[in-house]
């Protein structure tokens, strides 16, 4: 998409959360998260942070860390980014297996730049049977940086995650590791993740919560994710087309999508997750059903989430 596309996107995307507004009486907290691939690849990502920033939104960028230097975190900084994930899969050796020689250097000086710039900055992992067993470590590193947050999500075997199948781990292993995670009493970094599975293990209010999704997995309820090309999925992790932005209305694709209809409808769930008392806050991670679906030979975004452990 051309600048001037992303643009009237931005533009169309606030006009219509100002007339639901109106219209419904209700608040949104409005945010783009501007990720890739890489969003420093492109030569006018400041202008498109720019502009977004301009239309009312909240603003944060997820990156390698790589290309960022001094003069690059300093403009970001002036643009009034609210913060940034940096992707650190674990200490140097493991970092650099996954995502290759000397990224860890790298990735940790744009870490320190952005730092130094007066930037929020949470590292983020993904967690497999490849680095699970170091998140101790990460926990220690994001505190000697002084980040503010670290991060954990899980692994979607989709695109080069599908190589990774056989790292997934087995659902008992998720719950020590979350267990783990969670039994940490640490302030700084603090300890956040996106994962609806995860969310549930702190929830008291999380069963019987009715039919209406109200938490959980974004995909279809709360987010949509537009791709370069303008491509609309239900989520960056889920490639399943529901529209595309230079031909479609994003507010018509909103309110009118089959996809997006089935993922806000618990009947159409099939296994554990259409069963659940805790599907309106949780839903499992509709990216990881649909990838190990697809891996399995089956083609099931609304099937269970294969590592869920919560009853």
């Amino acid at each position: 998409m051309s600048f001037s596309e992303v643009k009237e996107l931005a533009a169309e995307v606030s006009e219509m959360l100002k007339a639901w507004q109106e219209t419904y009486d209700i608040r949104f907290s409005p945010s783009f998260n501007v990720t890739g691939g890489e969003p420093f690849l492109r030569g006018d990502i400041f202008e498109i942070i720019s502009e977004i920033s301009g239309q009312g939104f909240e603003v944060y960028l997820l990156s390698n860390g790589i290309l960022i230097n001094k003069k690059k975190a300093g403009r970001l900084s002036s643009l009034g980014i609210k913060g940034v994930q940096v992707s650190i899969e674990g200490p140097e050796k493991i970092h650099d297996s996954i995502r290759g020689r000397n990224s860890f250097a790298s990735s940790i000086k744009g870490v320190l730049y952005l730092l130094d710039s007066g930037i929020s900055v949470t590292l983020n992992v993904t967690l497999s049977k490849i680095n699970a067993g170091y998140f101790m470590e990460l926990v220690r590193l994001a505190s000697a940086l002084g980040v503010q947050k670290l991060g954990f999500s899980r692994l979607v075997p989709s695109g080069r995650g599908l190589g990774l199948l056989n790292k997934m781990m087995e659902r008992e292993k998720i719950k020590e590791i979350y267990e783990e995670i969670f039994s940490l009493n640490t302030y700084r970094p603090e300890i956040v993740t996106g994962d609806p599975v995860a969310s549930q293990m702190s929830s008291i209010s999380g069963k019987d919560a009715g039919d209406v999704p109200s938490g959980g997995c974004a995909a279809g309820v709360s987010g949509l994710t537009i791709l370069p090309d303008g491509t609309v999925t239900p989520c960056r992790r889920m490639p399943l087309p529901i529209g595309n932005v230079r031909r479609d209305s994003l507010r018509e694709i909103w309110a009118t999508s089959e996809v997006l209809e089935m993922l806000r409808n618990k009947k159409s769930y099939n296994g554990r997750c259409g069963k659940c008392e805790r599907w309106a806050n949780c839903r499992g991670c509709r990216a990881i059903a649909y990838a190990h679906s697809q891996a399995k030979g089956k083609n099931d975004f609304l099937a269970e989430d294969p590592q869920c452990f919560i009853t």
